[in-house]
């Protein structure tokens, strides 16, 4: 039997997570322990192959890590990470540059940080010009740490999105600001929503496979 972490709830339905190369299982309250591993020993097969996915995703963010001369992304380009004298960090269109003589985990924070500050000026000019198009007002546009969730609208109309799309391409960046906006007049994923969006971007369902790619890819890339 595959060991597993039992988590009961009310739900009514068994079900099985596999994540960071460790199984988890989701039962109803009163579910029999005879019938969770019943159902266990059943998808052992499809257990055994998404774990050893899910231990080689792992291993590839436990092993990643940024040093000079490796290249980071920027609006779905490749740019080089150089050492610039001084103690300023930045972008100017052609390197990520920082002081010398930073160790990996350092320099990969710096690039975090050097990320959040074109995120906020990158995504912040791409709300006001979509904006004005689509006849909305966002009060607010906010950068954040998510790791999942590329954008977010509030209740207040603040926009929130992940530094993390500023590595994506225009496209991708214009598709999830658009999706965000059109959340100001439509607080669902009804048809109606979806309906504004296609008003604007018709080919909008091209960006989410790209949008797709991208996360998969970042999915093996350690951050933080």
């Amino acid at each position: 039997m595959v060991p597993y972490k039992l988590t009961r709830s009310s739900r009514k339905t068994i079900a099985l997570y596999v994540r960071n190369g460790a199984v988890e299982v989701r039962a109803p309250l009163k579910a029999p322990v005879r019938d969770i591993d019943r159902f266990v020993a059943s998808k052992e097969k499809w257990i055994i192959d998404k774990l050893a996915v899910s231990t080689e995703r792992l291993a590839q963010r436990e092993s990643f890590s940024l040093t000079y001369g490796d290249m980071a992304t920027y609006r779905g380009k490749q740019y080089p990470i150089v050492a610039k004298a001084g103690d300023l960090a930045g972008f100017d269109d052609e390197r990520f540059y920082m002081p010398a003589g930073l160790l990996p985990d350092q320099i990969k924070s710096v690039c975090v940080q050097v990320y959040r500050m074109l995120a906020k000026r990158d995504l912040t000019n791409r709300v006001l010009d979509f904006a004005k198009r689509m006849a909305v007002s966002p009060v607010a546009v906010k950068i954040n740490g998510a790791k999942t969730r590329w954008g977010s609208c509030s209740a207040k109309k603040s926009l929130n999105f992940s530094w993390r799309l500023i590595m994506a391409n225009d496209d991708v960046v214009d598709y999830v600001v658009v999706h965000e906006l059109a959340h100001i007049t439509e607080m669902n994923h009804s048809e109606r929503f979806w309906a504004v969006v296609e008003g604007v971007l018709p080919d909008f369902r091209r960006r989410q496979g790209e949008l797709k790619a991208l996360q998969k890819r970042l999915g093996a890339e350690d951050w933080g």
